[in-house]
């Protein structure tokens, strides 16, 4: 329902609207037979953890056809059902296009590779980062940081994203920016300030003159995030570089983006398997070994 305000612009109420943002996306049958797949259940922390594993590998798979890749940066990390304390984190020196299952890393609490998983070398810069964030926020699964092109320019202006386009109001006030860039992260302070920097709730930070970091209920959401944050960099590239030549910008609303975010922040949203079914038609499921 949509009603006119004092300035004669149409404005939509949530009250009007379905209680579950999830339920306001899509549209099935009139029967009702017809209905969205979510986030499953599972009947044991180990069904979970391969579950975990497939998604986490179509996740690194789908950074690689991004062209995220940088080096040896870039890490995304999912905290483990089975053994809480651990996450599953990719290998250091492998490039997102390889990933499988089975190259997937666990560390322990203590930031070793655990016995289980691949034994292999992880990013140390990564350990600091992720292991942080896990601590902070123990209600989130997943963490995702690589130095994505548009990410890293943007993030030279030490500014969250405006609210400049529909998508933008994924990150209404969802974002924080880390200001103190201090050189690679490689100690366990420079690790908690970028946890501090994202707060009890923010979904996504702007590390100033380093790159994107986001996290997820779920690392399709996570990596959903990253990639969706990434464009909306680029789009705020191009606005900039047109308003320094004296076109004007809008931007959204409080109220506007305040009512787009109630619906398409929702954690389940963000977690439809677009990408995973992408990867597991172009690889014939490779990464799943």
């Amino acid at each position: 329902m949509a009603s006119l305000n004092g300035n004669g612009k149409v404005s939509q109420r949530l009250e009007a609207l379905d209680n579950d943002p999830l339920r306001r996306a899509w549209r099935g049958n009139k029967e009702g037979t017809i209905e969205l797949k979510t986030v499953p259940s599972f009947n044991s922390p180990y069904e979970e953890r391969e579950w975990i594993k497939a998604h986490m590998a179509a996740a690194l798979r789908y950074w690689g056809k991004m062209g995220f890749g940088e080096g040896i940066a870039g890490h995304i990390t999912v905290r483990d059902p089975v053994l809480p304390d651990h996450y599953w984190m990719n290998p250091f020196e492998e490039h997102f296009s390889t990933i499988t299952k089975s190259m997937l890393v666990l560390v322990g609490p203590d930031g070793y590779v655990s016995p289980e998983g691949a034994q292999a070398p992880i990013n140390a810069a990564g350990f600091y980062i992720h292991s942080a964030i896990h601590k902070a926020r123990p209600e989130i699964k997943a963490a995702a940081h690589c130095h994505s092109i548009y990410g890293k320019a943007w993030s030279v202006f030490g500014r969250p994203i405006d609210m400049l386009v529909q998508d933008s109001c994924l990150f209404y006030e969802n974002q924080s920016v880390y200001k103190s860039f201090g050189g690679v992260v490689l100690s366990h302070e420079e690790g908690a300030n970028i946890a501090s920097a994202l707060g009890p709730k923010s979904k996504a930070c702007i590390l100033q003159n380093h790159g994107l970091l986001t996290l997820g209920d779920t690392v399709d959401e996570a990596v959903y995030l990253f990639g969706a944050l990434d464009r909306l960099c680029h789009v705020q590239l191009m606005v900039e570089a047109a308003a320094a030549n004296n076109i004007p910008k809008t931007i959204i609303s409080k109220e506007d983006a305040e009512f787009t975010a109630n619906s398409i922040k929702e954690s389940r949203r963000n977690y439809i398997k677009l990408e995973y079914k992408l990867l597991l038609q172009e690889t014939q499921g490779a990464f799943l070994q």
